[in-house]
């Protein structure tokens, strides 16, 4: 989630007032790419105001955020500081960075300020419709805005990557098994932390891919072997946090690596191979157009 430097995980599955700067539980991303929804109810998937502009701020934070109250749909969105590829990590595809490929120089280094409106009805549209039609809705909103402003072209295409395997560790896994493996998956990250309730491995995997990106820089495939559900709490240092100074009167010893944390925390390890991943190819992006 946004409100720091780290690129934001935004969770398709839920309303984008969900895009809030502390950690919350919420779903789990679905794997993309999304699909259209086919209901008459659905809303026009264009924004009635938009304007992207610039951020020359130099600024190392940004955030996102509506207008909405917490987990209610509002009817502007707005975005400091962040970059195209944020944006379609986060609002319009919902997918982690390294699964978009391509794009221009300036996709991770170029800034800008967003604001967006929906008209009433769109925005009671929106909130009308079930989870799974607002998901493929909100993200068909935001692509159609970037193709219009950045000209966005992408294609989707399965390519053999790097990737991790979660596999089992030598002293083998110490999983919690849900308390409640009826309750829907739900997941926290946030700092070097991520909690996930009710999840299966595969769904740990996932989750891991998509929070901690900018630690593991690749997919990670569920290959455990283990059937069931489970819940897990994983705190690591990050390594934007290796060069930080470590605060006074602190005794504690932080956190490992991510891949150590893994390991002893969860009886799991990363191990490094490749497989077939589905990626977003950026075929086409310009420096947006004017408002």
């Amino acid at each position: 989630m946004i409100g720091r430097a780290s690129s934001l995980s935004f969770v398709a599955a839920l309303p984008i007032a969900a895009l809030l700067v502390a950690p919350a539980f919420c779903q789990a991303p679905a794997p993309p790419p999304p699909a259209t929804s086919s209901s008459s109810a659905a809303a026009p998937s264009v924004f009635e105001v938009a304007t992207v502009k610039p951020n020359t701020s130099g600024s190392g934070g940004s955030h996102t955020g509506t207008n909405g109250k917490r987990g209610v749909l509002g009817d502007t969105f707005t975005a400091f500081n962040v970059t195209l590829k944020n944006l379609m990590q986060n609002q319009a595809f919902g997918i982690p960075g390294p699964r978009i490929v391509g794009g221009p120089r300036w996709l991770d280094s170029a800034h800008f300020d967003i604001e967006t409106k929906m008209d009433n009805v769109t925005a009671a549209q929106l909130k009308a419709l079930p989870l799974e039609q607002f998901t493929p809705q909100m993200q068909s909103m935001f692509q159609r805005l970037l193709a219009d402003r950045f000209q966005l072209k992408t294609h989707w295409e399965s390519r053999e990557l790097p990737v991790y395997a979660l596999v089992v560790a030598k002293n083998g896994p110490t999983l919690q098994t849900a308390k409640d493996p009826a309750n829907g998956l739900g997941t926290s990250a946030g700092y070097g932390q991520l909690q996930a309730i009710s999840a299966t491995l595969a769904d740990i995997a996932q989750v891991m891919t998509q929070e901690a990106s900018n630690e593991l820089g690749r997919v990670v495939i569920d290959k455990t072997g283990i059937a069931g559900k489970y819940d897990i709490r994983l705190k690591w240092t990050p390594d934007l946090a290796a060069d930080r100074p470590t605060p006074p009167g602190t005794t504690a010893e932080p956190p490992p690596s991510i891949f150590t944390a893994i390991q002893e925390q969860l009886g799991l390890k990363l191990e490094s191979t490749k497989g077939p991943v589905q990626v977003l190819v950026i075929d086409r992006a310009e420096m947006p157009s004017g408002n």
